[in-house]
């Protein structure tokens, strides 16, 4: 706000900016953006995953499942228009019975091996290694997790192959 005052007398020049309409102008655009700014950001709150991958590091305690889908045409490779599912423990190849049953063998061990449920600790529990076939239908896949969830796993993860050019995320 400019005022003169003192002896210049009335028609002297006043070399003051007057900053009233600036400070109503930006008062007016704050409103507007406060008001408008909550209206067009409509979005769930997402921490999304970062490009590069993180290594893992397998225990041997660790079940590494893979699954495809079936060769129904016998040509040696899966056949994604095949509603059939092949699941591998490791190497060999289990239906859902066997799967099931070799899981709870397999967490009956580890309670018999560290001394009972009270000393099961997230470090010494075995998690369950997915790696499945990109052109296996999910319900292959949703299948099995069902079932090792069933078995009582609790940690169940998918292996993926990482995208080219892609490097390994660094913890500090």
């Amino acid at each position: 706000m400019g005022m003169s005052v003192g002896d210049k007398g009335d028609d002297a020049p006043m070399s003051d900016i007057n900053t009233t309409p600036l400070v109503d102008i930006m008062l007016v655009l704050l409103i507007i953006f406060l008001i408008t700014v909550p209206v067009v950001l409509e979005t769930v709150n997402l921490k999304l995953p970062d490009v590069v991958f993180e290594a893992t590091t397998t225990k041997p305690e660790n079940v590494l499942l893979s699954v495809r889908s079936a060769d129904t045409d016998g040509d040696g490779a899966p056949n994604p228009e095949s509603t059939a599912c092949e699941v591998y423990w490791g190497q060999t190849p289990v239906d859902s019975k066997e799967l099931l049953k070799k899981g709870q063998d397999k967490l009956e061990k580890l309670i018999a091996d560290i001394g009972g449920v009270e000393n099961i600790t997230e470090e010494n529990f075995p998690e369950v290694h997915i790696r499945g076939d990109i052109n296996t239908p999910y319900q292959c896949i949703g299948g099995v997790i069902y079932t090792m969830q069933y078995a009582g796993f609790q940690k169940i993860g998918f292996i993926s192959e990482p995208a080219a050019g892609s490097g390994t995320l660094q913890r500090y």
